[in-house]
């Protein structure tokens, strides 16, 4: 059954922002209605009179394309020790303020500065205009924040070193190793943040899952004169926790869809990772992370799962069997953290 509204124009692979019905919750739910239900008829039996009620019975029922488009997230000021007085050290956008505190990486992908806090706004900012302030934070999947909102005339953004700002999505067929964008998607990256800090994701899950078939060769690389689709080389999956309501991400920076990357559908929380270079898809995503190479395995051990079909605006999809469900943790290149 299609999912309603949202639907993108051919050739693009139509991921929209509703999806199947999770069946753990379904189960979740029609037990939670059954104990509800009888509580209900245990309250009703034991509210009548022992004399009306005898003998009666209860009834039960990535990161090249990401550099240089640093915006960072404005109503934010970072705390954390500092590397320099920005009262000393002025410049003329967010975007510099970024790229100096980048500045700092090492050919060893270690980054002195992991955070920055710039002041953009003439009128209130003052004589505090253009401050950039190249900061540490301890951990930066968990970055001091000392006030956030409407009123604050601070921007702030994160930069992470190679080892750093890596995410895993645990599933039963291995971990997904997700690079995050910090420079172009920190909208995105303050939601993983958030994310972590729950230490949980019920209801996070994989449920499309379209391989690269006869359209893409292992490279990701579209065969010339090759049809686009269908099957669209994709996973498709949900990152909305049970229970907890999702705030729509705006439009970010990266938007190039390349193999390994991890997109956005329209504001989330449906999300796409690609096992191809989609460059017919265009600016149509916003990709937040890349999926580390050789987790790629992983990625299309999932493709070759057993499916069934449907139509989504008259476009034939591949749907998992059983979704695969899987749970956010921290992760480095080399090992959980």
């Amino acid at each position: 059954m299609p999912p309603p509204g949202g639907f993108l124009p051919l050739p693009l692979p139509l991921p929209l922002r509703s999806r199947p019905a999770d069946p753990r919750r379904r189960g979740r739910l029609v037990a939670l209605a059954s104990t509800l239900l009888l509580a209900a008829l245990l309250l009703a039996y034991l509210s009548f009179p022992k004399s009306s009620r005898a003998g009666g019975r209860p009834r039960a029922a990535a990161a090249s394309e990401s550099e240089g488009r640093c915006a960072g997230l404005p109503g934010v000021e970072l705390w954390g020790p500092a590397l320099n007085s920005g009262a000393d050290q002025r410049t003329p956008s967010a975007a510099a303020c970024c790229a100096a505190c980048r500045a700092t990486c090492g050919d060893d992908g270690d980054c002195r500065c992991n955070s920055w806090v710039f002041c953009g706004d003439r009128r209130r900012c003052g004589n505090r205009f253009g401050e950039c302030w190249l900061k540490r934070q301890k951990d930066v999947l968990y970055p001091s924040v000392i006030a956030r909102g409407e009123d604050v005339m601070w921007t702030s953004g994160l930069v992470f070193g190679t080892s750093q700002g890596i995410l895993g999505l645990e599933t039963n067929l291995g971990t997904l190793r997700i690079q995050l964008l910090p420079d172009c998607a920190p909208r995105s990256v303050d939601y993983f943040i958030e994310l972590l800090g729950l230490h949980n994701c019920a209801g996070c899950r994989f449920y499309r899952a379209e391989g690269r078939g006869q359209l893409w060769d292992a490279g990701g690389n579209h065969i010339e004169n090759a049809a686009s689709g269908p099957p669209y080389a994709l996973l498709q999956g949900t990152l909305e926790v049970d229970g907890v309501a999702f705030k729509e991400i705006p439009r970010e920076g990266c938007s190039a869809v390349r193999r390994g990357s991890v997109a956005w559908i329209g504001s989330g929380p449906e999300f796409l990772i690609s096992l191809a270079n989609h460059e017919e898809w265009s600016d149509a995503y916003t990709v937040f992370g890349s999926v580390v190479p050789e987790d790629m395995a992983v990625a299309e051990e999932m493709a070759m799962l057993p499916t069934s079909t449907d139509v989504w605006s008259d476009v034939t999809v591949r749907l998992l069997r059983d979704p695969v469900y899987f749970k956010v943790k921290r992760r480095s290149n080399a090992s959980a953290v």
